[in-house]
C-alpha cells in the first residue's frame, strides 16, 4: 500500500474506516489497483513493455492521469487480467468491483474526476456453484474422530463450525466476554457484529473446554481469547485450518475437499435440510449481506423439494373420466 498513489491510499482508507470493509478486502483492492496502475503505464507507453513489472513505479500517478482514463481502458485491463494473468471469473469480478468503487469514490467523494468511466463497467457472468458440504453422517464421523491432548478445544471448534456456520475469522476472533448463556456475539464481514445462538451441544462442548483452559498460562494480550494455541496465545487461522484438515483425514474423508469454510457450508445445509429454517433466518444466522448469497442452499436438497411438491394439497387430485 505504501507504493500506491495518494488518491488510491485515500480510497482504501475510506473503504476500511468509513465503509467498514475487512482487511482481506482492502488487501485485495490494494493488489488490484497496483496491477491496474502498472498496466495503464505500459498501455500508455509511459514505461516500456519489457520493463520488469515489479519495478514499475506508480506513486506518481495523479488526478490528471485519472481524468484521462475511459471505459475502454477498464475493459482492456479486465481483458489483460483474463488473457495474460489467467484470472478466472471470480478474480475478474473482484477487479471490476474494485474499479467501480474506486472511480465512484474519485467522482462522488474526492471529486477528482468529472465523469465516472466505471458506471457502465459490467462484471463477468459467474455461474452459481453448488456448495461442498458434509452429510449428517459424515459430520458425526468427523466429531467422533477428535482425540489427543487438545481434544476438548478441537471438539468445541468443530462443534461451533458445524452448528453455527461461523466463518474462520469469526471463530478465531471470539472473546470470552462475547459468550453469555446461549448467545455468542461475533464480528463478521465489514466489522459487523451479529448474535449467534448456541444449542445444547455447543454449550456442553464449550463448558468441557473451559474446564481445561488454564487462564493463568495465557499470554497477557490474549487473556480474553476463547481458543488458545499450544503457545498460550490466541489460536491462528492457519492452526485451525490444520486442525480441521487433521480430523477430516482421521475421519477417512477427503482432506483436499473439505476446509473450515466447507464446515460452514455444512452447518447451513444441515439447518436448511433438517431444521426447517426460513431462508431469511438462515441469512441472519450466516451473516450474509444479501439473501442472494444464502439462496445457494435452497438448491441442494432434491428430497426436500420433492417432499414440498408431494405436500401440495392438490397433489392427489385426478381428472374425472367419463
Amino acid at each position: 500500500m505504501s507504493d500506491l498513489p495518494i488518491l488510491a491510499k485515500d480510497f482504501l482508507e475510506y473503504m476500511e474506516t468509513i465503509r467498514g470493509k475487512s482487511k482481506k478486502t482492502i488487501q485485495g483492492y490494494s493488489y488490484d489497483l497496483t496491477l491496474f496502475f502498472k498496466y495503464m503505464k505500459i498501455k500508455r507507453n509511459i514505461v516500456t513493455g519489457d520493463m520488469d513489472f515489479e519495478e514499475i513505479v506508480i506513486n506518481d500517478i495523479d488526478s490528471y492521469f485519472m481524468r484521462t482514463i475511459g471505459l475502454s481502458d477498464l475493459y482492456s485491463f479486465i481483458s489483460y487480467a483474463a488473457n495474460e494473468r489467467n484470472n478466472l471469473n471470480y478474480a475478474r469480478a473482484r477487479k471490476v468491483a474494485c474499479l467501480r468503487s474506486f472511480f465512484k469514490f474519485l467522482h462522488t467523494k474526492a471529486k477528482i474526476i468529472d465523469d465516472n468511466p466505471a458506471l457502465e463497467l459490467e462484471p463477468p457472468k459467474i455461474n452459481s456453484r453448488q456448495p461442498v458440504y458434509l452429510s449428517l453422517e459424515e459430520s458425526k464421523v468427523l466429531l467422533k474422530a477428535v482425540e489427543g491432548p487438545y481434544k476438548e478445544r478441537d471438539y468445541a471448534i468443530l462443534m461451533l463450525f458445524l452448528n453455527c456456520g461461523l466463518r474462520l475469522s469469526e471463530l478465531v476472533g471470539i472473546d470470552l466476554d462475547k459468550i453469555s448463556g446461549d448467545t455468542l456475539r461475533v464480528i463478521g464481514k465489514g466489522n459487523k457484529e451479529r448474535t449467534v445462538y448456541l444449542n445444547d451441544a455447543c454449550i456442553k462442548a464449550l463448558e468441557a473446554y473451559m474446564k481445561i483452559r488454564i487462564a493463568e498460562e495465557v499470554k497477557e494480550k490474549d487473556k480474553k481469547a476463547l481458543f488458545i494455541s499450544r503457545l498460550k496465545s490466541r489460536i491462528s487461522p492457519r492452526t485451525i485450518q490444520e486442525i480441521v484438515k487433521k480430523y477430516i483425514k482421521n475421519a477417512g474423508l477427503d482432506d483436499n475437499k473439505y476446509s473450515p469454510h466447507k464446515l460452514r457450508h455444512t452447518a447451513a445445509t444441515l439447518m436448511y435440510k433438517y431444521g426447517n429454517v426460513d431462508i431469511r433466518a438462515l441469512q441472519q444466522i450466516l451473516g450474509h449481506e444479501s439473501v442472494a448469497t444464502t439462496q445457494i442452499y435452497t438448491h441442494i436438497d432434491d428430497d426436500r423439494l420433492r417432499q414440498a411438491a408431494r405436500s401440495n394439497p392438490l397433489s392427489k387430485e385426478q381428472q374425472e373420466t367419463e
